[in-house]
């Protein structure tokens, strides 16, 4: 049985949770933090983080071969869930690499970024460097108990080629610029997910998986 407050990293064999874990056993308050390719304890747990590193298509198989999906779907749809980087993109409906369908939790798809884009002056093409890798600004465009103590602006560390780009802009709560202005931060009524990694954005990263272990959505 899990002890109260139970935060569960859901594994599916894809990407380093350990570093994910480590993260928020630093801002943790005691709660346990669980690392778990088990349904039952992801179901079981008060708090759920779905990350994601890898292939979409090769993510999506690996969630179904272990019985994961069910789980996932059924947590992020009553309880606190946090979507890390390709724990993004899997939550929406279909994505351009390998012409792969998602969880379809979200409405909306995953593109991959163009070859060229707009430089920061808003007009000067260039081309991209693909995947978008380091650090870069997420601009909060909404209000969110997520964003408590950060500043607008902040700088997140970023490694991706693909983008969500959500069938309703109301789930936008963070954009950033590569090129174009992007979704990085989406929320619908219990979930927040981020495109970023905050497990290695530094203090500002901790701050916002500490205001995750608080958010009672």
């Amino acid at each position: 049985m899990l002890a109260r407050g139970t935060i569960a990293i859901i594994d599916y064999g894809m990407g380093n949770l350990r570093s994910v874990q480590q993260a928020l056993l630093k801002v943790a308050d005691g709660c346990e933090v669980v690392v778990t390719a088990d349904p039952q304890t992801v179901m079981a747990a008060e708090r759920v983080v779905f990350p994601g590193q890898g292939a979409m298509p090769d993510c999506m198989r690996e969630i179904d071969a272990r019985g994961l999906r069910q789980a996932i779907v059924t947590a992020a749809r009553n309880k606190p869930f946090l979507g890390i980087c390709l724990g993004l993109q899997m939550l929406f409906e279909h994505s351009e690499e390998g012409d792969a369908a998602g969880l379809g939790i979200l409405p909306g798809r995953v593109r991959r970024f163009p070859a060229r884009g707009v430089g920061a002056d808003g007009t000067t093409e260039r081309r991209l460097k693909v995947p978008h890798m380091g650090w870069n600004e997420v601009h909060q465009t909404r209000m969110h108990p997520m964003w408590n103590g950060i500043d607008d602006g902040e700088r997140f560390y970023f490694v991706h080629s693909y983008y969500a780009e959500p069938a309703d802009l109301q789930m936008t709560v963070g954009e950033t610029r590569y090129g174009l202005r992007f979704t990085s931060a989406a929320a619908q009524d219990n979930i927040f997910a981020i495109q970023c990694h905050p497990e290695k954005s530094a203090a500002v990263g901790l701050r916002l998986l500490e205001n995750f272990i608080g958010w009672r959505p």
